[in-house]
């Protein structure tokens, strides 16, 4: 069961109404997340009586459906691009002339001639828009610009997360930035440290990097009055504990205006861009098991197969062995169960769930003739979606939204002929 306030939802009845592969999006769970880090960085703010200002940014490239960014709008979130493509999104919503006009969106990203265009563009549209410089070659790019501006930092600390490169494509490093001198209208320098972060302390080293970095470039650019410490706030997919958004939000108010104060400027802005954190939670993808099969020597002692794709649906399962919680949808209270491994149903040998070493499921001979047995794959609201492929010439999934004790199908599964067309047919 499903519960939003004093509505329930059913999602063994959602299952079979609708037909899986179904995803099931809940934006109430969007609001209460994004509310509640709000709600702890206000009173954060006024605990340590911390005077610079606080936003979070959304980024685009986490969740792009329609339903996910009108949930995070209408919390407040702000926006962060990577793309023209994303600006096209933002550009759509802005000409409806729904949002709040102190919305602000940072611009991430390779600044190609087009998505340039389309910043100066929204900008004269009256849309808070600044873009970030990722590399020396776009000082050239931005050149013209007459709005704020952002740099990027590339840090030397290093953490622990799904994002272990030593070395990436991405920002300047500190001495690069420095020799830059003035940077017209600079006023945000930001920072990425990868995804899914395992350890708290981590975050605080970055902050405490980036934070020296700051005080350096705001002696030449003395506009600088904003710190963006990115995104990778983790989401426990696998049992084990994580620290908590109290703690972090806690210590970086804390730290920074003792840091802050020792260094003689003023309290800096934060944004943070907790994507994953935000939207994960708020999507479940329910699967039925069409099929077993016996495996002669193993830890599990079946496969069991359902009706849709790791590789297209959960591609992170395939490409970084994400791990996430699985829970049979009916059956739950089964004291009987059996060690298995769970397959895609296409042809190749890759599309299989690559977390523990089996998992525990109801026996299918324990289900009546004619019932089926559905499991669900929770927390997949994160880059799911925009990963989805068709490999096998597969479908994807049909989502349903539930909110205010409605279910709306927001887009049917998809036929043959939808398919087909994305190939030419």
């Amino acid at each position: 069961m499903i519960h939003e306030g004093n509505y329930q939802y059913n999602v063994y009845d959602l299952a079979r109404k609708f037909g899986s592969s179904v995803e099931i999006f809940m934006p109430f769970i969007i609001e209460e997340r994004l509310s509640h880090i709000y709600k702890v960085a206000n009173f954060n703010i006024k605990r340590v009586g911390y005077k610079g200002k606080f936003t979070y940014h959304f980024p685009i490239k986490v969740n792009q459906n329609k339903e996910a960014m009108l949930a995070l709008l209408s919390e407040g979130a702000h926006l962060e691009a990577s793309s023209a493509n994303h600006l096209w999104i933002v550009k759509k919503l802005w000409m409806n002339e729904n949002f709040n006009s102190k919305l602000r969106v940072v611009c991430n990203g390779a600044k190609t001639p087009e998505y340039m265009n389309l910043i100066k563009e929204l900008k004269s549209l009256g849309l808070g828009i600044i873009p970030i410089i990722e590399s020396l070659e776009e000082m050239k790019n931005i050149k013209g610009f007459t709005g704020d501006t952002g740099i990027r930092i590339n840090l030397k600390t290093r953490v622990k997360s799904h994002w272990d490169k030593k070395i990436d494509q991405f920002g300047l490093n500190l001495d690069e930035i420095l020799s830059l001198g003035r940077i017209r209208n600079l006023k945000l320098l930001h920072y990425h440290l990868g995804t899914q972060i395992e350890v708290e302390n981590d975050i605080l080293k970055a902050l405490r990097e980036g934070f020296d970095a700051y005080v350096k470039i705001r002696e030449k650019n003395p506009s600088l009055d904003t710190l963006n410490i990115g995104g990778g706030f983790a989401i426990p997919h696998e049992k084990k504990k994580l620290y908590s958004v109290e703690s972090v939000l806690a210590r970086v108010f804390k730290n920074l205006k003792v840091w802050s104060e020792k260094a003689g400027i003023p309290h800096p802005n934060i944004i943070v861009e907790w994507g994953q954190y935000v939207t994960g939670p708020a999507q479940l993808s329910v699967y039925k098991i069409v099929a077993s099969k016996e495996i002669p020597k193993g830890v599990a002692k079946e496969w069991y197969l359902i009706d849709g794709s790791f590789m297209n649906d959960l591609l992170d399962t395939w490409s970084i062995h994400q791990k996430w919680h699985v829970v049979p949808v009916n059956h739950m209270d089964a004291k009987a169960r059996k060690r298995v491994w769970l397959a895609g149903i296409s042809c190749d040998s890759d599309d299989k769930y690559t977390g523990n070493d089996y998992l525990l499921l109801p026996r299918l001979e324990d289900f009546e003739e004619n019932e089926n047995a559905y499991l669900g794959v929770l927390d997949t609201g994160a880059y799911q979606d925009s990963f989805t492929s068709h490999h096998c010439f597969l479908s994807s999934p049909t989502k349903v939204v539930l909110q205010n004790g409605i279910v709306t199908v927001a887009r049917k599964r998809e036929s043959p002929e939808d398919v087909g067309k994305l190939f030419g047919w």
